[in-house]
C-alpha cells in the first residue's frame, strides 16, 4: 500500500537536507536524483486518498490522487529533472535549496485535499520563489523580490480570509469544486487569491517585474510552477466561472501586446506566460470537458516549451551578459545549438503543427468555438498571431541575426549540462506534437479531440505564414529600443509612493502638532506631578522612614548598653525574667478566681 502513493515532495525535502550537510562539491551529482525519484513516484502512484491525519480536530489530506493531480504532478516531475540538469553547474547551494523547496511546494499543492494543506504549501512556494529572485544578488533583483513577495503575501491573505470565512459558514476545509450558481463571497475571496498566482490582469504585473530579475536557472523553475499551480487549483475548484473565460481572453491579448513592444528577451517571455496562461484560464472558465482538457494539456505543454524558452534565453544571458535585444545580434554562428533549441520552443508556443503547442492550444480554441463563444475564439486566435510575431520572429531575429556589429568575440562558454537539459525539453516538445496520445492519455476528462484535421493544419499554417509576411513588412517598426514600457506596476509603485506621502505629510503634520501639545502641556503636567511627588517624598515618606530608623537606632543603643558580656549577668537576668513571668501568671489566675 505504501508504494501506491509516495509524495514526490519527500525527495526535494530530502535534497534540501542533504545539501545542508554535504561538504565538498560532489553534492551536485545528487541534484537530478530527486527529479528521477519524483517521476518514478508519479508513475507508480494509484488513484485514491492517502496521508490523512487528524490535526486539532480537522482531517488533513496530503495525498488526493486522481487523473487531474497525476497530470500536473507528471509534468512537474519532468520539469524538475530538466531544471536541475540545467542548473547542475551552479555551485551556489542556496540557489538549489530555494529551487527544491519551490518544487516541493508545487507538488504539495497538487496533492492537497483540503485548504489548510493547500495554504501551507502555497505559502512555501511564495517564500521559496522569493529567494529564487533574491539569490540573483543584485540591487534590481532585491527590489523586484520584495515587490514579488508583497504581492504574493496580499494574494495569500485573500486566500486565507476566504478559507477561514468558508470554514465558518460550512464547517469544512475540504478542497472541492465550487458551483458558479452557489458561490458565496468567501469563494470569490479564494478566487482572487488564486488569480494572483495565475497572473490574471490586472493582478499580473509581479510576473514580468520579477521573472527577468531571477537567477538564470531559477527563472526556468519559476516559469513552470507558480502560474501552473494556479491553473490547477482553478480547474479543480472554479471550472465554469464565466468571469474566468472573459479574463483569460483579456490575458491572452494583453500579454502578446506587451511582449511585442518589449526589448528584454526574458521580459518578453514573461509577458507570454501571462498570455499563454490566459488560454488555460479561458478554457477553465468555459468549463466544458473539452476546454478543461485543453487547459490541462496546454499547461502540460507550456511548462516544457516555456522552460525551454527560458533556458535558451538564459544561455544568451550567460554567454553575452545581457538579454536585451538592442544589445544582441549576430549570434547564429556562435550559438547555433541555442538557436535550434529556441526555435523548437518558439514554434511550439506558436502552435505550429508537429509541435506540442499545436495539439494543446487548438483544443482550447476549438472548444470555445464548439461552445459558441465566438468573441473568445477570435480573441484567442488573434493572440496566436501576436505570439508568433513576438516570440517566433521578433526575438530570434534580433537576438541571433539583427545587429551584426555587436561584438561576439568574448562569449562565455556555455556548460554542457545546459545543452543536455535543452535537448531533453526540445525532444519532448517534438514527440508530444507528432504523437499527441502521449499527452492525451493523461488528460482528466472524457472528451474526444482529433488535432490533425486538414482544416486545423491548414488554418494554423496560413495564420503563421501571414504573420511571417507581416513581420518582414514591419521589421523596421519592430526594432527593439532601450526603453521602459509602463504596465500596472506603475500604479502599484505610485500607490506605494502616495501611501508614503500620506505618512510623510498629513500624518507628519498632525504628529508635529501633537509634539507641540505634548511639550507645552504634557511636559508641564509631568513636571508639576514630579514636584508634588517630590514634596510628598520629603514630607511624608522621608519623615516616616527616617523616624522609624531613628527609633530602631535608639533601641539598639540601649540594648547595647545592657550587654556587659558576663555570663553571670545574663543568668541573673534570665532568673529574674522567669520569676517575673511566674508571678504574672499567678496574679492572673487569682484574678479569675
Amino acid at each position: 500500500m505504501a508504494l501506491d502513493f509516495l509524495h514526490p515532495s519527500i525527495w526535494f525535502f530530502a535534497l534540501v537536507l542533504l545539501l545542508l550537510v554535504w561538504r565538498g562539491q560532489s553534492w551536485r551529482y545528487i541534484l537530478p536524483i530527486s527529479g528521477i525519484l519524483a517521476i518514478v513516484s508519479v508513475i507508480l502512484m494509484k488513484g485514491g486518498t492517502y496521508s490523512q491525519f487528524n490535526y486539532l480536530g480537522e482531517y488533513l489530506t496530503m495525498g488526493r490522487v486522481d487523473s487531474l493531480s497525476i497530470l500536473f504532478a507528471h509534468v512537474f516531475a519532468i520539469q524538475a529533472l530538466i531544471g536541475f540538469i540545467y542548473a547542475w553547474h551552479v555551485k551556489d547551494k542556496g540557489k538549489h535549496i530555494a529551487a527544491a523547496l519551490y518544487v516541493a511546494g508545487g507538488f504539495g499543492c497538487v496533492f492537497a485535499g483540503d485548504y489548510i494543506t493547500l495554504f501551507i504549501f502555497w505559502e512555501l512556494m511564495s517564500v521559496a520563489s522569493t529567494f529564487v529572485v533574491w539569490l540573483a544578488r543584485n540591487p534590481t533583483s532585491v527590489q523586484a523580490g520584495f515587490r514579488y513577495f508583497l504581492f504574493h503575501t496580499l494574494g495569500g491573505l485573500f486566500l486565507l480570509a476566504g478559507i477561514l470565512l468558508r470554514y465558518k459558514a460550512t464547517g469544512s476545509f475540504e478542497f472541492t469544486s465550487i458551483s458558479p450558481e452557489q458561490a458565496q463571497y468567501y469563494d470569490y475571496l479564494i478566487l482572487i487569491g488564486f488569480c494572483v498566482n495565475a497572473a490574471v490582469v490586472p493582478l499580473h504585473a509581479w510576473l514580468p517585474d520579477s521573472y527577468p530579475e531571477a537567477t538564470i536557472t531559477g527563472a526556468v523553475f519559476m516559469s513552470a510552477f507558480t502560474t501552473k499551480t494556479a491553473v490547477y487549483v482553478l480547474i479543480r475548484a472554479f471550472a465554469g466561472f464565466e468571469i474566468l473565460a472573459v479574463m483569460g481572453t483579456i490575458m491572452a491579448l494583453y500579454g502578446v501586446f506587451y511582449a511585442t513592444v518589449e526589448n528584454n528577451a526574458r521580459r518578453i517571455l514573461s509577458y507570454h506566460i501571462v498570455s499563454q496562461v490566459g488560454y488555460m484560464v479561458a478554457g477553465c472558465g468555459i468549463g466544458t470537458a473539452l476546454t478543461l482538457n485543453g487547459s490541462s494539456a496546454h499547461a502540460y505543454a507550456h511548462i516544457i516549451y516555456k522552460g525551454l524558452l527560458f533556458m535558451s534565453t538564459g544561455c544568451l544571458l550567460y554567454a553575452v551578459g545581457t538579454a536585451k535585444l538592442s544589445q544582441l545580434g549576430g549570434l547564429i554562428g556562435k550559438l547555433p545549438y541555442v538557436f535550434i533549441a529556441y526555435m523548437i520552443a518558439a514554434v511550439s508556443i506558436s502552435g505550429m503543427p508537429l509541435f506540442s503547442g499545436f495539439v494543446s492550444k487548438t483544443m482550447v480554441i476549438n472548444g470555445a468555438a464548439i461552445d459558441h463563444r465566438m468573441w473568445i475564439t477570435l480573441g484567442l486566435e488573434l493572440a496566436s498571431v501576436g505570439t508568433f510575431l513576438s516570440v517566433g520572429l521578433k526575438l530570434p531575429y534580433f537576438a541571433f541575426y539583427g545587429n551584426k556589429n555587436i561584438d561576439t568575440s568574448n562569449l562565455k562558454p556555455i556548460p554542457s549540462n545546459m545543452y543536455w537539459a535543452m535537448a531533453i525539453a526540445a525532444f519532448l516538445c517534438f514527440i508530444i506534437g507528432v504523437y499527441p496520445k502521449v499527452l492525451y492519455n493523461l488528460l482528466p476528462f472524457e472528451a474526444e479531440y482529433v488535432p490533425y484535421t486538414p482544416w486545423s493544419v491548414l488554418q494554423s499554417l496560413q495564420l503563421l505564414a501571414f504573420t511571417g509576411l507581416g513581420f518582414f513588412w514591419m521589421v523596421k517598426k519592430l526594432t527593439p529600443e532601450a526603453k521602459i514600457n509602463l504596465d500596472f506596476e506603475y500604479f502599484y509603485r505610485h500607490t506605494g509612493r502616495i501611501f508614503v506621502g500620506i505618512c510623510r505629510n498629513p500624518v507628519a503634520f498632525f504628529d508635529s502638532i501633537w509634539n507641540d501639545v505634548y511639550r507645552k502641556l504634557g511636559m508641564a503636567g509631568m513636571k508639576l506631578f514630579a514636584g508634588l511627588t517630590a514634596r510628598f517624598d520629603v514630607s511624608v515618606i522621608k519623615g516616616i522612614v527616617d523616624g522609624l530608623a531613628l527609633t530602631i537606632r535608639r533601641i539598639g543603643n540601649n540594648t547595647a548598653k545592657v550587654q556587659s558580656g558576663f555570663l553571670s549577668d545574663y543568668l541573673l537576668a534570665a532568673i529574674l525574667f522567669s520569676f517575673g513571668l511566674v508571678a504574672l501568671v499567678v496574679m492572673i489566675m487569682n484574678w479569675n478566681l
